[in-house]
């Protein structure tokens, strides 16, 4: 994430040398195009002149703004209160909701930072002829969206709702390193299984893992009605040729869900297999203590019997009893031994 807000704030002092450029806080990127082309980096208060000017797109890039700068974005985009309200709070749950002409879009980010997944969100305002984007939290940039998106005039030129299928399919896309990242390891953990038994250390991390992909699923699931809702022309300012591209981004969803349901099943059975080992060595080791129980059984009761001092007990004086009785003992541990032996219970 460092890495990634450095490359943010490089981009920043590279679009500060340009004329009009915006060096706020908060603000990543602010620019104007139109037909597809890049024309102008502006303010955010200069937003609603440009806002009014035929075949031209805003596009602003926000990350963590504060009240007053989201107040600022407010004002020049006409949004609603309930919208803005939504944006200043993280944690809010994947949804689409429809205000007026404006749609505002939440979705939930996930990639990985060294063994751990670090989720994020992303706030999307969606007009005629405007997108701003609001990241909170540890998220990827989108330098990378905005840059291939200009790299095709072509396609940029479609305007807003290219800009929201760009975004919404980079989001989605960064869900597969991630799902890749965590079957790499669950395939080291059955590996291990397979050879010794999971320590308690393993066994939590299953349990870490499966939690996680949970938040995943969560977070990748509701894009799917977020996806088919844009897939029909009845949204503010979608195109028909628009739709095959929310569609396709719909399929990404639910393959990621797929993946992610089978890695939990897996997981699941991962965890089940390592209980079912831990009781198989329970059994065995309980099986070894009844059976050497047993054998030393032989040894202890006839001892006990001759521990008793009777006086009348005749075989005391015969001259080899010592002996008999050692060789009855001896033979009983043998029968007993190679009898538990083919039971493989020794």
């Amino acid at each position: 994430m460092a890495l990634d807000l450095t490359n943010e704030r490089s981009a920043n002092s590279q679009t500060a040398d340009a004329p009009h450029a915006e060096v706020r806080q908060g603000v990543i990127a602010a620019a104007v195009y139109e037909n597809g082309v890049r024309i102008q980096d502006i303010h955010v208060e200069d937003a609603g002149k440009w806002r009014s000017r035929p075949g031209t797109v805003i596009w602003i890039g926000l990350h963590e703004p504060d009240a007053v700068l989201l107040k600022q974005v407010q004002r020049e985009f006409d949004l609603h209160d309930l919208a803005i309200e939504d944006a200043c709070k993280a944690h809010q749950r994947p949804k689409l909701e429809i205000y007026g002409e404006s749609v505002f879009i939440v979705a939930r980010t996930a990639h990985m930072v060294g063994d751990e997944i670090a989720f994020g969100e992303t706030h999307l305002f969606v007009g005629r002829g405007y997108v701003v984007s609001v990241r909170h939290g540890p998220s990827t940039s989108y330098m990378a969206v905005r840059q291939r998106c200009e790299a095709s005039p072509a396609a940029l030129a479609h305007g807003e709702n290219y800009i929201l299928y760009s975004i919404l399919d980079f989001i989605v896309d960064n869900y597969m390193p991630v799902i890749e990242a965590i079957h790499e390891e669950v395939e080291r953990l059955e590996d291990r299984l397979l050879r010794r038994r999971l320590e308690k250390e393993d066994i939590e991390r299953l349990y870490l893992l499966r939690r996680n992909l949970l938040r995943l699923r969560n977070a990748a699931v509701p894009l799917v009605d977020v996806c088919r809702r844009h897939e029909h022309i009845d949204l503010p300012g979608m195109e028909a040729a628009l739709q095959p591209l929310f569609r396709d981004v719909t399929d990404h969803v639910r393959r990621v869900q797929e993946d992610i349901d089978a890695l939990r099943e897996v997981l699941a059975f991962t965890f089940e297999a390592s209980l079912m080992m831990g009781q198989s060595e329970q059994t065995e080791i309980s099986r070894k203590l009844a059976s050497w129980a047993a054998i030393l059984a032989v040894p202890t009761a006839i001892a006990g019997i001759y521990g008793m001092n009777f006086d009348d007990m005749p075989e005391l004086k015969f001259r080899y009893g010592y002996f008999v009785v050692l060789a009855v003992i001896i033979g009983l541990c043998l029968t007993l031994f190679r009898f538990f032996r083919r039971a493989r219970w020794l």
